[in-house]
């Protein structure tokens, strides 16, 4: 089954986020989800678009290429209730025209056409996003 943004966070507040279960990990009478158990999302959610742009961002901060990279598909995505929410990514990247020293919005950077200049990578991002303390983290980034 997949959830959607409001979905999501509804279907969690009725049946995922017992706390007293979550504590002794009883799981809900004839339910195969535990509490806290990562749950498939639509790539196209609002939350994972944003999840895989930290992502992305925190790749363009760690490579050495000139160009940026975006987000150029989201194959897979997964959403985990933990002090916040936790997303499992698989997503390709694609390089784009934009220069690293610009650094204008990615939303306004068209890919790579040069074909001596393309390059893709498939990257694995877990994001956790704590809304209430106002903090992204990107504990896992790894592309190839």
């Amino acid at each position: 089954m997949l959830f959607t943004g409001w979905n999501v966070a509804i279907f969690c507040v009725l049946l995922l986020c017992d706390v007293a279960g979550s504590a002794t990990g009883r799981q809900l009478p004839n339910s195969t989800i535990k509490p806290g158990s990562p749950i498939p999302v639509k790539t196209n959610d609002p939350g994972v678009q944003r999840a895989a742009r930290f992502g992305v961002y925190r790749y363009n901060n760690s490579s050495n290429d000139i160009f940026l990279f975006k987000e150029s598909h989201i194959n897979k995505a997964m959403m985990q209730v933990v002090r916040g929410m936790k997303y499992r990514l698989d997503v390709d990247i694609s390089r784009t025209v934009c220069s690293k020293r610009i650094h204008p919005n990615l939303d306004r950077c068209d890919f790579q056409k040069k074909k001596a200049l393309i390059q893709t990578f498939r990257c694995y991002f877990e994001v956790w996003i704590t809304p209430w303390l106002h903090q992204v983290q990107v504990p896992i980034s790894l592309c190839q």
